[in-house]
């Protein structure tokens, strides 16, 4: 542990293991032609809704996880008329450049290593990790169980990015599965998809364990710097419908072996229903203040410090686990925080060195997350110039 007065310098250099040094957008979104050499720390987009400014934001995490930040579709993020887009960043690695970029097409995205396609996911990422903050992640603490598993999940590819490629073969699976249940397709049928669904569930339950084995207890830590409370904050994780498995210390192969039996249990109840009732896809994230689920009993303020807690967290784990801080991207949250909050959170961007990313419409919501080497950028119709 280094010595308090040299904290910044000790941060800064960690954060350095990691640099992003230019990114170029082509007809992603409204972006038709940007190129940007961002700032080593923050980078501020200022401009009204509607402008563009978090299509920068949404570029940049597409480009570092090749999953949408917002869009359902990838053709959504194609500028209208065109027949794809590509984004490209320029990376500083461990004191060696290398450049990736995504092609994106309606119907799928292509992703390249210094000018070649990446032969794999772990070479493509190459330890490029990023954490997104948006309005919508406020609304999860409240919200339904499909807002919080894909927030977690979101944590769990940051931390474990051959997760993206586990939960897509998962939900392969789980469409065969329900498109067989509602044709009342024969016993037979279905069996072979529920030997997918279990051997690639279980790994999936035992990467979320593992994830918040990890995060619950800096996210519970956080909270009592932010929530102004006197109930701890409870971040846990138990897959619905698991009878007779100790889950924290399930191998995972009873877990799959678990999973195998419901699945065969629930069987009557799935084919009447025409969905499959059991397995990662129906479990939820579940918060509380105590005793009492936060969903029900948190007011909105102490919800918004729960996700803010979180996204300290899982910064911090990344930086423990890595051994530097990943890229901060924070897409207009200051606006719906309230001034206590708010100041906390750019505080804690200022002290942590990490080269952060952030949208406003009005920058007095963020000047204190600035320093004298930040970059302010204009955005309007798709536009991006020096402020």
């Amino acid at each position: 542990m280094p010595p308090v007065g040299a904290k910044r310098l000790w941060v800064y250099v960690v954060a350095l293991a990691m640099k992003l040094l230019a990114l170029q957008y082509e007809h992603f979104r409204n972006l038709a032609q940007v190129t940007l050499e961002p700032s080593a720390h923050a980078t501020i987009a200022v401009g009204e809704n509607g402008q563009g400014k978090t299509n920068l934001l949404e570029g940049l995490y597409f480009l570092a996880t090749l999953k949408p930040l917002r869009a359902g579709k990838l053709a959504e993020l194609v500028a209208f008329g065109a027949p794809g887009a590509r984004v490209t960043g320029r990376f500083l690695l461990q004191g060696a450049e290398r450049e990736i970029a995504v092609d994106i097409l309606p119907t799928g995205r292509t992703a390249f290593v210094d000018g070649k396609r990446a032969p794999s996911l772990d070479a493509y990422f190459g330890g490029v990790s990023v954490v997104a903050f948006t309005p919508d992640d406020l609304a999860v603490v409240r919200g339904g169980p499909d807002g919080r598993r894909a927030f977690l999940d979101r944590s769990v590819f940051n931390r474990f990015p051959a997760f993206l490629d586990e939960s897509r073969e998962y939900a392969r699976a789980l469409k065969s599965r329900n498109r067989l249940l509602k044709d009342h397709a024969p016993v037979s049928h279905l069996q072979a998809w529920d030997a997918t669904l279990a051997r690639v569930g279980a790994r999936l339950w035992v990467r979320r364990r593992a994830l918040m084995d990890e995060l619950s207890t800096r996210a519970a830590t956080a909270f009592q710097r932010i929530g102004r409370t006197v109930a701890p904050a409870v971040f846990d994780y138990q897959p619905s419908h698991l009878k007779d498995v100790v889950f924290a210390t399930a191998t995972e192969a009873e877990l799959q072996q678990a999973l195998l039996g419901r699945l065969d249990e629930r069987l009557p109840r799935d084919l009447e229903r025409g969905f499959t009732s059991v397995g990662p896809h129906a479990d939820d994230l579940d918060i509380s203040l105590g005793e009492h689920g936060a969903r029900q009993y948190a007011s909105q303020g102490q919800s918004r410090a729960l996700v803010l807690a979180w996204k300290v967290a899982e910064i911090e784990n990344l930086q423990a686990s890595n051994g530097f801080l990943p890229l901060l991207l924070l897409d207009d949250v200051s606006s719906e925080l309230d001034p206590e909050r708010n100041a906390f959170l750019m505080g804690y961007l200022a002290d942590s060195g990490a080269q952060t990313f952030l949208t406003t419409t009005d920058r007095a919501f963020v000047e204190r997350a600035s320093g004298a080497d930040s970059r302010w950028l204009k955005v309007r119709a798709g536009e991006v110039t020096a402020l």
